[in-house]
């Protein structure tokens, strides 16, 4: 614990320059420093927070929040059990069977290879985001002049040159397959655009169509059977309890996955980045320890006499450590307050502001985004106080090997 009389004069070799030296220059390169680094890293962190909370707004308001699965799909009888026990889950908002696959979509000039998924046109509303994203049409897979209705992403409908009313004839594997095996061409079935949605996430809205269940279970083959039950949940930060409790109550040949899991290589990508970015901008903090390591040694150097003379009058090596120690820490503490200063000034005018915008016609925010959050705060603090505690330790440990002769003998 350090005394007062430590504190005074750690505070006075702080303070009381005459005129400025080299020494005092490297101290307050020092605090500029660490200044700097503080800053940077909390606005890295903040625009990182601010990324992922885009990406999960984006998703989550898209996709479902679990999804159950069974390897051989889910027959009529399993997914009629399985109903019995979400229904008891006061959790869950609402859930709706679905058929996925891959087939091709070809118009009179392009054609694509997307993923079909069958969805329950009454259900699929209250499970996805998909009915809140249709920009043109409906989300309505009925009939028109006998040809039922598919709902496509604003990405593919413009590389199809296709617009609402337009055919579109989709060719399945299974019908790709029964062509091979035979002298008969591929048989497309046709479908109209009945909907076009725009979910901001350009991979789905270049990759994905929906048709109804029926429509996809009889072109994929699967007559009374589903790939997976998707469940959304009145609240989404739920979803590992929820995957827990299902994990439970159904048999190990289901697979429950949240909407963290069904873009976990997405997460795991920019979990990294941030880390990645934590201990970078930490190297500006570092250096700047660095200086205040030579800025301390220098300044011990210097003060050999007054080490002696404290030593003489009863001060003990623990003393002297950390007096010195506690000099080391006052300017990484001046240091870490002014970067968070900064930092959260800019990150003000960001938020109010938007002083560092982007293309809109790019991008589907108008600026970067920031989340401050309060985690980062104390990282922040922890690497900054550390590196600054043991940049000051082996000065301290050298002020305190001083002996009184040393120091005194030429006085």
């Amino acid at each position: 614990m350090v005394n007062r009389v430590e504190i005074l004069i750690a505070l006075r070799y702080l303070r009381s320059k005459r005129k400025i030296r080299f020494i005092n220059i490297i101290g307050y390169i020092s605090i500029v420093g660490i200044t700097i680094g503080v800053a940077a890293l909390l606005i890295a962190l903040s625009v990182f927070n601010g990324f992922s909370g885009v990406v999960t707004s984006v998703l989550v308001g898209f996709d479902p929040h679990i999804r159950i699965e069974k390897r051989g799909n889910i027959s009529s009888e399993e997914y009629n059990k399985i109903q019995l026990i979400l229904k008891n889950n006061p959790d869950l908002l609402a859930y709706s069977p679905f058929v996925s696959g891959k087939a091709m979509l070809t118009t009179e000039s392009f054609n694509k290879v997307v993923f079909i998924r069958g969805v329950d046109e009454t259900g699929i509303g209250n499970v996805t985001g998909l009915k809140n994203k249709i920009v043109l049409g409906n989300l309505k897979f009925e009939e028109k002049d006998g040809t039922p209705g598919i709902i496509i992403g604003l990405t593919l409908a413009d590389r199809l040159a296709s617009i609402l009313g337009n055919e579109i004839v989709v060719y399945s594997p299974n019908s790709v397959q029964t062509a091979l095996t035979g002298v008969n061409i591929p048989e497309g079935s046709k479908f109209h655009v009945a909907g076009i949605y725009e979910s901001n996430n350009r991979e789905y809205d270049g990759s994905y169509a929906y048709i109804s269940l029926l429509e996809a279970q009889r072109m994929f083959g699967l007559v009374d059977k589903y790939n997976g039950v998707e469940i959304r949940l009145h609240d989404f930060n739920k979803a590992d309890q929820v995957k827990s409790v299902l994990t439970n109550q159904l048999s190990n040949e289901y697979s429950v996955s949240t909407w963290y899991d069904l873009h976990k290589n997405l997460y795991s990508v920019m979990q990294i980045e941030r880390w990645a970015a934590y201990i970078l901008l930490s190297i500006i903090i570092l250096v700047a320890t660095f200086n205040m390591l030579g800025s301390l040694t220098m300044g011990v150097l210097e003060k050999q006499r007054d080490i002696s003379v404290l030593k003489a009058m009863g001060m003990n090596s623990k003393n002297i450590i950390r007096l010195f120690m506690f000099e080391g820490l006052v300017i990484g503490v001046l240091g870490t307050l002014l970067g968070i200063v900064i930092g959260l000034v800019v990150l003000y005018l960001q938020v109010h502001y938007q002083i560092f915008p982007l293309d809109t016609s790019v991008y589907i925010i108008p600026a970067i985004p920031v989340d401050i959050q309060w985690t980062d705060f104390v990282s922040i603090t922890i690497a900054s106080l550390g590196l600054s505690f043991f940049a000051a330790y082996y000065p301290a440990r050298k002020a305190a090997a001083t002996l009184p002769s040393e120091g005194l003998r030429w006085e």
